[in-house]
């Protein structure tokens, strides 16, 4: 058993008021949280042709490395793992719509994780957090959960397309359709109960009825780990670099820049860890794990990584240090042995997940100054176009422009910062030059 003395020394138990017993609850109680990431990332993924076994084992690894990385160099209690939305943005926008190989649309991810470290070690990350608008900010999250929402509307049926009205609603009296929808609701109603498992209990009842009608069938609890040579070493590197892929390398780099780097100051402020400027200790290495998790993530097959902000569920029950990650990290390494399970996973079950957290991240909608229009434009329009538009890059663009165009024709000009003016200018570049041809 592990010397509890030695755990004091790494973890400086006593100075954050907690014990070990306190922080193996807390990692435990995050797992329970997040743990739906292995079972959700595969099946999207999956969309853009990639093997979900493998891509199931290499989710748990990276949530695996970045969480343990994020507790032992950090010593922060917040657990890593790859981030939703950009993979629903990588499989069925990427992949999907514009027909780029899943090798090639993993290197853009790694690429725009490069740039994301590159901007953290030359100190520029805060730099931009600090002079992109709120109007913009949130815009960007409430439109990621429009796009996320808007998937598992699609994978439980709920809509199906329409040639008369684009969309419609589809068989209100299907399984997936009542299953997903049941999924949903169980979510909800146990979440607001501060249940903090109820992604994992709708998951596990929504499949549990799945199996009993015979839409799924058993194929065992433990295995050893599937293997993983279908995805490890495939990412494209060099077709992947190079103009074309520019607008989505830097979506990648800039949503993971916001979403990252905004849980971080959420999970650390709730663990009365940071002040009132967002900063707390250790930020400069728990940013340099962040974005090295990113890169070694999108080399072996996953999504971009990011920290999550469910690790506020193990901080509100008193978790404080990085052993609290720590735990949370092995447990994510022993689910690996797990795969018949998440292989067992019908898509209806994983879409009352998806539903949820569309629902977490429009939220953010409300922080929008609404009687601003110079305001309130930017934020509406970067929203909507990202599930009108099929896209999060022309989302994030045309919401960059119109803050731009709002503020000049107001006369505001002078709250528009260089960061957003050299950001809107790059994207009307692309327009112009790139998409224009």
């Amino acid at each position: 058993m592990t010397n509890p003395g030695l755990l004091q020394r790494i973890f400086k138990l006593q100075e954050h008021g907690t014990t070990v017993r306190t922080e193996v609850i807390a990692g435990f109680t995050t797992f329970l949280t997040m743990v739906y990431i292995v079972f959700v990332n595969p099946q999207i993924l999956g969309v853009a042709g990639m093997d979900t076994q493998a891509v199931f084992v290499t989710t748990c690894l990276i949530a695996a490395f970045g969480s343990i990385l994020m507790g032992l160099v950090a010593n922060l209690p917040v657990a890593l793992a790859p981030a939703m939305g950009l993979n629903a943005f990588f499989a069925f926008v990427v992949v999907g719509a514009m027909g780029i190989s899943w090798q090639i649309g993993m290197g853009a991810i790694f690429w725009g994780a490069v740039g994301l470290l590159l901007l953290t070690l030359f100190r520029v990350r805060y730099w931009m957090i600090a002079n992109i608008p709120l109007s913009l900010r949130v815009g960007i999250t409430a439109g990621i959960g429009l796009f996320i929402a808007l998937m598992g509307l699609k994978n439980t049926g709920i809509i199906v397309p329409s040639e008369a009205t684009l969309v419609t609603i589809g068989n209100l009296t299907s399984h997936s359709v009542l299953l997903g929808a049941l999924g949903f609701f169980i979510i909800a109603v146990l979440a607001s109960r501060n249940i903090h498992a109820a992604v994992l209990v709708s998951i596990v009842v929504t499949t549990a009825i799945g199996l009993a009608i015979g839409d799924v069938k058993f194929t065992g609890v433990f295995s050893a780990p599937p293997a993983v040579t279908s995805v490890i070493g495939q990412v494209n590197l060099k077709d992947s670099l190079n103009v074309g892929m520019a607008g989505i390398i830097f979506s990648f780099m800039l949503v993971n820049l916001f979403d990252s780097s905004g849980t971080l100051i959420g999970v650390t402020d709730k663990a009365g860890l940071s002040d009132e400027k967002g900063t707390f200790p250790r930020m400069k290495q728990a940013l340099y794990v962040d974005s090295i998790s990113s890169v070694a993530g999108s080399l072996i097959g996953t999504s971009s990584v990011t920290a999550y902000i469910e690790s506020s569920s193990g901080v509100s029950i008193g978790g404080r240090t990085g052993l609290m990650a720590v735990v949370t990290g092995l447990l994510f390494l022993l689910v690996m042995f797990l795969s018949p399970l998440a292989a067992m996973v019908p898509a209806y079950a994983a879409a009352g997940a998806l539903i949820y957290v569309g629902v977490l991240m429009t939220s953010s909608l409300s922080r929008v100054k609404w009687d601003d229009l110079t305001e309130a434009v930017p934020a509406f329009v970067t929203a909507v176009m990202m599930p009108f538009s099929f896209s999060i890059t022309e989302g994030i663009a045309l919401g960059f422009i119109s803050y731009c165009v709002m503020k000049l024709g107001t006369g505001r000009w002078r709250e528009i910062s260089p960061c957003v003016v050299v950001v809107a200018l790059l994207f009307v570049a692309k327009i112009v030059f790139v998409d224009a041809h």
